[in-house]
C-alpha cells in the first residue's frame, strides 16, 4: 500500500510505552551490535545520526541514504570522528530517490529518518514493513493523506513489536518537561490561554529561481530547494514551528481542539516558491481556552522562541529556564531541574528502551501534533474557521510518492485565502 491508501484508522489522541516482547529480546538484546541506517544526510539527519552514535556503546552506522551523493560524502566526513563506530562502504551509500528502500534492505537494525517532511509517511511505512525501529524527525507528514498513512504505520508497528521515536526535541527538555508537568498536575490552576512563538529567521538559504541550473528538471530544482515548496516542506509553520504548534498540544495535554483561525502571507519577493513566511494561528479549544501561536522567518527582525502558559494562579513561561509568575508579576517558581541536550536525551530514552525490550510507540501523538499544525496552515491558507472534525474528512494530499528525478511537476501555487480550496 502507498500512503494514499489507508484502512480509516481513526484520529485517536494517545502516546507512550508499552511493554512487550522486542524483536531483539531473545537474540541476545543486551549485547547485539545495533546497526543503524541514516536516510536524509543533512544538518538534521547528520545530527540524528550523532547522537544515535553517542546514546549507546554497541552500535555502528551501517548505511547511509540521500538523493544527492554530495549531501551523503558530506555527511559522513563530519561523522569521522566516530571511528570505528561508523562503517559505510562505498556499497552502502546509496544516493536517489529510490536509495530509502535499498538502505532498508541493507541489513539495518534501526532506521533515522531525517528526510524533507514529504517523504516521511512512505519512508516510515517502508521501514515498520520491513520490521525495523524507527527514529522520525519532525513533522510527520505535508498533508492529511500522510498523516493517516503514520497513523496506519504505527498501527503496524505494534504488531510487528518495533519501536517508533519522534522528533519533538522538547518533549525530551528535562526542564520543559518539569514545566508542563507542573501544568499538568495542576500546581498553578487550570491552563486558560496559551501564547506561543517561534519568531527566527530562514532555517535555510531559500534559492532564488536564478540558481536553478538549466539542466536540472522542476523535480531536482525543488528537491535542492526543498524548504520553499509545499509538498516537500509542508512551509514554515510546519516544517519548523511544528515544535511550538506540538507545545500548545502539550499543554493542552494533547486533548483535540474544536478549530482554528488564521492568518499568514509571504513578505518576501516572489522566489519561485508556494510558501508564505508568517502565520497566526488561534486554536480553538473547550472550556472557552483559546491558544495562539505566532510564526515568523524574517530576516533582520526580533527573533524569540518562547512559551507563555496563562494558569489561574500563575503565568509560566519556558523554555530557557521555566518559571512561574503571579498576577502581580513575582516569581514563584523556577525549575532546578538540570539541563540536558534534549536531542541526546531523546535518542538515549530510545536505545535504552530498544536494550530493555521495551516498545516505545509514539505514532498517534506524532500523528496528532503534526495534525494541529495543519490545522493551523489550512485555516491561514483559505481564510476559514477551519474544525478539527472538517480536517479530518480532508483528502489532501500534496506530496506525490512515485516522483521520479527527471520529472516535471508544477507545483500549487502560493495559497489566496478567500480564493484557496482545502479539500
Amino acid at each position: 500500500m502507498d500512503r494514499r491508501q489507508f484502512s480509516g484508522i481513526t484520529a485517536a489522541v494517545g502516546a507512550g510505552v508499552m511493554a512487550a516482547p522486542s524483536i531483539l529480546r531473545g537474540q541476545g538484546a543486551n549485547n547485539k551490535e545495533l546497526k543503524i541506517g541514516l536516510i536524509g544526510c543533512g544538518g538534521r539527519g547528520t545530527g540524528a545520526a550523532t547522537q544515535a552514535l553517542s546514546a549507546d556503546k554497541n552500535v555502528k552506522l551501517w548505511a547511509m541514504a540521500d538523493v544527492f551523493e554530495g549531501q551523503l560524502t558530506g555527511s559522513l566526513g563530519r561523522l569521522s570522528g566516530f571511528g570505528a563506530k561508523v562503517d559505510v562502504p562505498k556499497e552502502r551509500q546509496f544516493v536517489g530517490l529510490d536509495a530509502f528502500q535499498k538502505l532498508i534492505e541493507s541489513g539495518v537494525d534501526v532506521v533515522l529518518l531525517g528526510t524533507p517532511p514529504g517523504f516521511r509517511p512512505q519512508h516510515l511505512r517502508a521501514a515498520i514493513e520491513a520490521g525495523k525501529h524507527v527514529f522520525a524527525e519532525k513533522p510527520m507528514a505535508v498533508d492529511m493523506a500522510g498523516v493517516r498513512s503514520v497513523l496506519e504505520s504505527a498501527e503496524l508497528a505494534k504488531k510487528k513489536n518495533v519501536s517508533i521515536q519522534h522528533g519533538y526535541c522538547w518533549r525530551f527538555a528535562p526542564q520543559v518537561r518539569d514545566m508542563y508537568t507542573r501544568i499538568h498536575d495542576g500546581e498553578f490552576g487550570r491552563v486558560t490561554s496559551v501564547y506561543g512563538t517561534y519568531l527566527a529567521s530562514p532555517p535555510k538559504v531559500i534559492m532564488p529561481p536564478s540558481a536553478r541550473k538549466a539542466e536540472w528538471s522542476d523535480v531536482e530544482w525543488q528537491l535542492h530547494n526543498w524548504i520553499n515548496f509545499d509538498h516537500f516542506s509542508g512551509g514554515p509553520l510546519l516544517e519548523q514551528a511544528v515544535h511550538t504548534v506540538d507545545k500548545v498540544a502539550w499543554a493542552m495535554n494533547d486533548a483535540a481542539p474544536i478549530a482554528a483561525v488564521a492568518t499568514g502571507g509571504l513578505t518576501r519577493d516572489q522566489d519561485g516558491g508556494n510558501i508564505y513566511d508568517h502565520y497566526s494561528v488561534a486554536y480553538e479549544y473547550a472550556d472557552g481556552v483559546f491558544c495562539h501561536v505566532g510564526q515568523r522567518q524574517f530576516r533582520g527582525a526580533h527573533n524569540e522562541t518562547i512559551d507563555r502558559v496563562f494558569c489561574e494562579k500563575a503565568n509560566v513561561t519556558g523554555p530557557g529556564r521555566p518559571s512561574a509568575f503571579d498576577p502581580s508579576g513575582k516569581r514563584i517558581w523556577m525549575s532546578k531541574v538540570k539541563g540536558q541536550n534534549m536531542y541526546q536525551v531523546c535518542h538515549n530514552e530510545f536505545f535504552a528502551a530498544i536494550r530493555e525490550g521495551k516498545i516505545i510507540n509514539t505514532g498517534e501523538y506524532m500523528a496528532n501534533s503534526t495534525a494541529l499544525g495543519l490545522l493551523g496552515r489550512e485555516a491561514a491558507h483559505s481564510g476559514k474557521r477551519l474544525t478539527w472534525e472538517q480536517l479530518w474528512k480532508s483528502e489532501q494530499d500534496l506530496a506525490p510518492d512515485d516522483l521520479k528525478m527527471g520529472d516535471s511537476f508544477t507545483p500549487a501555487p502560493i495559497p489566496q485565502p478567500g480564493k484557496y480550496k482545502f479539500v
